[in-house]
């Protein structure tokens, strides 16, 4: 809702006419279950879809990363706005980091829901000599932080850019370098889609669009449908601009790791700025390509048909 009435405010500004907020409940926002048990792609996301194509609602706000990869030809994603910090934050009981949670004399029990970040992360405390347990969780924002408070868990990784925009990022005791986690794909990018048949409205919401943001999303989802993995598979990928002089470039970084963290596989490409989201995309296809050439494929829990 917080994310939604930010684009709303947007959306206002550059057309003039009044949005009102429809709140939908989507089945992954009430189940409790791991999200690869309940079907990972696309249970934040059917509800919101079937109120568009219904004529309910005009256009919806997604959050990029739970979107599935692949676009159906009845609805468009008008606008990509500016992205968000697309890292992960630690929240830790007495605002420690990682490496003081190592001194605690005993694992320390950490909670995510998120398969990628478990693999990441048991791969870092492996290659520092240091215990670490990950512990599976769900619920908001409320419901996780409140594992660390009450003494559950001694800490919780989060989306930086989902405390940010509701305004408890200071409660972060640490911001995850992408060398320590890389994020999922589309992480703190928002995506605002409405149906292909009302062009007009289209046109209008794309006034929010961000090329460089899209660009770079697009380039991660491309790998991400090119390992056909799911949006709840253990796949990190980070697009970012490199400055190299005068010339600046686009570095795609993926990881797939089993969730141990005893395997993983971590590449990177760097190619000229797309100029499309076919360069884009093809440049996801040729880092998914050489990471599947190294084992990548038998790493991932979770496979598209």
């Amino acid at each position: 809702m917080t994310q939604s009435g930010m684009v709303a405010e947007q959306v206002e500004r550059v057309t003039g006419r009044t949005v009102e907020l429809v709140e939908i409940t989507t089945y992954g926002d009430v189940s409790r279950e791991n999200i690869a048990q309940i079907g990972g792609t696309g249970v934040f996301v059917s509800a919101l879809r079937d109120a568009l194509l219904a004529g309910d609602i005009d256009f919806a706000v997604h959050s990029l990363k739970d979107l599935p990869t692949a676009q159906p030809d009845d609805l468009v994603l008008a606008a990509i706005p500016v992205r968000e910090d697309p890292r992960d934050v630690l929240v830790a009981r007495d605002g420690l980091t990682f490496e003081m949670l190592a001194t605690l004399g005993r694992p320390a029990r950490i909670g995510t829901g998120a398969l990628r970040r478990m693999s990441q992360l048991n791969a870092w405390a492996r290659s520092h000599g240091l215990q670490i347990e990950t512990v599976p969780i769900r619920g908001n924002v409320d419901t996780r932080i409140g594992y660390v408070t009450s003494g559950k868990l001694d800490g919780v990784v989060l989306a930086a850019a989902g405390l940010n925009r509701i305004g408890r990022l200071a409660e972060a005791s640490e911001l995850i370098d992408v060398d320590v986690i890389l994020p999922a794909p589309g992480q703190g990018a928002l995506a605002v889609e409405c149906a292909a048949s009302n062009p007009e409205l289209a046109a209008q919401l794309a006034e929010l669009d961000d090329p460089v943001t899209r660009a770079a999303v697009t380039a991660e989802r491309s790998l991400l449908a090119a390992l056909e993995a799911g949006c709840s598979a253990p796949v990190g990928a980070l697009a970012d601009l490199v400055a190299d002089g005068q010339v600046t470039e686009l570095r795609l970084r993926g990881v797939v790791g089993s969730t141990d963290g005893t395997e993983l596989v971590q590449m990177s490409i760097t190619g000229p700025v797309p100029a499309s989201d076919g360069e884009a995309r093809a440049l996801g296809r040729e880092l998914a390509a050489e990471m599947l050439a190294k084992g990548a494929a038998g790493l991932m829990g979770e496979r598209t048909p």
